[in-house]
């Protein structure tokens, strides 16, 4: 699933220090960029593609010999300990948001053309019907390293599966003692410590909405030692005959597209994978549900763009997500 790019902002200056502390790698992965800066002179690109490797053997829906792949083909497979972090951690949160967030969607997903499997042709009810038979995450079992599920079930973990690769990638820094650091893969980002660099915190950005295509953004603030995931609904969306927007977020309790005026949703969290999984349960959640759902979730940090009645943008920081 795709998820819009946070414009990363990293400013450069000028110092009385002309040394360049920071090593800067970029590549591609999971259908999308990265972007790795760091206060090392050590190269770590062949360890990144390495742990990259081993996330998509594990839960990439694009590879068709990955665990989850064999899985969703009802092939016995042992997962891993990357799989098991993942799903043990959407469990949580599908719980927690009252079954918005779910990875058994999938087969839904990709029968509206939103995912890696082909559409189905002159899809109606009575089809949606029967694939949201075999949705339901509380369906899909783990017993240690095995994983039970319906034969028709779908898991599809690409909406919290970035936000991990960015955890695993910190993680392999902070065991290599890097106290300094921003990973981001396609939009989503942790930090931790300074940019070294310019000696200050590290800068990322909010895009403003645009249905074109076009990019520009909205806001840039300082982030410190946490992560943050966003997503929108302007980039990839369906519009009826009455030119209603459907966001490619599937309704977890209906099978059809959320009809929402909710644009961009950034969550910052402790980890990218809980940020990157709420982005995504907030969209479909809309947001008279996360104000209430954000009373007792203090931890998340989180800002919307949206329109009003009047199909003017508006924004709301909540949890005392940071200011420009």
């Amino acid at each position: 699933m795709k998820k819009i790019f946070v414009l990363l902002f990293v400013f450069l200056i000028f110092s009385c220090e002309p040394e360049i502390r920071n090593t800067h790698l970029v590549g591609s992965v999971f259908g999308t960029s990265y972007s790795v800066i760091y206060d090392s002179e050590i190269d770590y690109q062949k360890q990144f593609d390495s742990l990259f490797y081993v996330i998509n053997r594990s839960m990439s829906t694009y590879q068709v010999n990955s665990d989850i792949s064999k899985l969703n083909r009802n092939e016995a497979t042992l997962i891993d300990d990357h799989f098991i972090k993942v799903f043990e951690a959407s469990k949580e949160i599908h719980n927690a948001t009252n079954g918005a967030f779910d990875p058994t969607i999938g087969a839904v997903v990709n029968a509206w053309d939103f995912g890696p499997e082909e559409k189905i042709a002159n899809l109606d009810s009575l089809k949606i019907d029967s694939l949201m038979v075999f949705v339901g995450f509380d369906k899909v079992e783990r017993v240690k390293n095995n994983i039970s599920k319906p034969k028709g079930a779908f898991i599809d973990f690409n909406a919290i599966a970035k936000g991990y690769g960015v955890d695993v990638i910190a993680e392999f820094l902070e065991n290599q003692k890097i106290e300094n650091f921003l990973v981001e893969i396609g939009g989503e980002i942790r930090v931790k410590g300074l940019n070294v660099d310019k000696g200050s915190p590290w800068k990322v950005g909010v895009e403003q909405p645009h249905f074109d295509g076009t990019r520009s953004l909205l806001k840039a603030i300082a982030l410190k030692d946490a992560s943050m995931a966003t997503s929108g609904t302007y980039r990839k969306f369906k519009v009826d005959e009455k030119g209603n927007r459907y966001a490619h977020i599937i309704d977890t309790k209906t099978g059809y597209p959320s009809k929402t005026n909710l644009l961009s949703i950034s969550v910052i969290a402790d980890n990218c994978m809980v940020a990157d999984a709420y982005a995504t349960a907030f969209k479909a959640m809309g947001i008279e549900k996360v104000k209430t759902f954000l009373k007792i979730h203090s931890e998340l940090r989180v800002f919307l763009i949206f329109e009003n009645d009047k199909k003017e943008f508006e924004t709301l920081s909540l949890n005392g997500f940071p200011e420009d």
